[in-house]
């Protein structure tokens, strides 16, 4: 089973039809037709399906895809590896991020890291936590920057704490339940849950770490533009970062409740598989990680919140 035999498959799938996998591969559409027949003739399975509109797998061919990505992926990691030990910092990287990381830590990151080496492909992707795990198992990411639960298997994965954050109530500018002084004055509100679904989302967490019922889910959402788009626009309480809720552009729209219980703390870190190679390029931008969180702790305990302005 050779290399570019499984590049032509994989072209193919990710194509939907021989002749964009042709032309992707710069093979011709024949030659790339009887590399993927000997493939299937090796394994005595069909690997694809012709239709009129193109090709698509079968489940033995979706299979090998699968793997054949994964092949493709390692081969193409430790090849830049060899070269980063080498002392030639080419390649690139692929950090799977949860919006606090997003706004506050990637952008001095990005700038620092970008500085330092040029020559690396930087790809971010926001993502909430339960799709950073999956992608990151599935070595579909490099690195994944979010909250570290206390549940998380040490063995699986190697954590680099980084920061931390308090999980605090906003609502929009004007809304009511800015008066509110307790968790219990909001229990009658709609909230903004983030997630799969409203069984894991931090108000949740909050209010039975707190011994008080869930509160009522007004939203499940998964994206940091839905979070704060419903909550500065509609009557909807969210729980956020702090330090998302006092961002500058945040604030015009959003105001924390100051109710008297603490926030839902957060320990936020940089998580790699165990028992993937931490390359040269993944320790150098995680330590443009702990510069960048130095800096945000450091703009944090300089910045004052009176109970008037929360």
């Amino acid at each position: 089973m050779r290399l570019a035999t499984l590049k032509a498959l994989v072209a193919a799938i990710e194509e939907g039809s021989l002749r964009g996998a042709a032309r992707r591969t710069n093979a011709s559409q024949p030659a790339l037709s009887k590399m993927i027949r000997e493939l299937e003739l090796e394994l005595a399975v069909p690997l694809l399906v012709r239709t009129s509109r193109g090709v698509l797998p079968t489940a033995q061919g979706r299979v090998l895809y699968e793997h054949a990505v994964k092949v493709a992926r390692e081969l193409s990691t430790a090849t830049d590896t060899i070269q980063q030990l080498g002392g030639h910092m080419v390649g690139q990287l692929h950090v799977a991020a949860v919006p606090f990381a997003v706004m506050l830590l990637i952008p001095e990151t990005v700038r620092t890291f970008g500085q330092a080496f040029p020559d690396i492909r930087l790809r971010i992707s926001e993502e909430l936590y339960i799709a950073q795990l999956q992608r990151l198992r599935a070595g579909e990411v490099d690195l994944m920057i979010g909250g570290i639960p206390d549940n998380l298997s040490r063995g699986e994965f190697t954590i680099e704490r980084l920061t931390h954050t308090s999980m605090v109530p906003t609502a929009r500018k004007g809304s009511p339940w800015l008066q509110a002084r307790t968790m219990a004055d909001l229990l009658a509100a709609k909230w903004v849950y983030t997630g799969p679904d409203a069984e894991s989302g931090y108000a949740r967490q909050w209010y039975e770490a707190n011994g008080l019922p869930a509160p009522r889910v007004g939203a499940v959402v998964n994206s940091t533009l839905a979070l704060l788009s419903l909550a500065a626009m509609s009557d909807c309480v969210a729980l956020m970062p702090l330090q998302i809720a006092l961002h500058p552009l945040v604030q015009e729209h959003l105001g924390v409740i100051p109710v008297l219980e603490q926030g839902l703390p957060l320990e936020v870190g940089a998580i790699v598989r165990s028992g993937s190679a931490m390359t040269p390029v993944i320790r150098h931008f995680i330590s443009h990680l702990h510069r960048a969180a130095h800096q945000l702790d450091r703009a944090v305990e300089d910045t004052t919140v009176s109970p008037a302005s929360r």
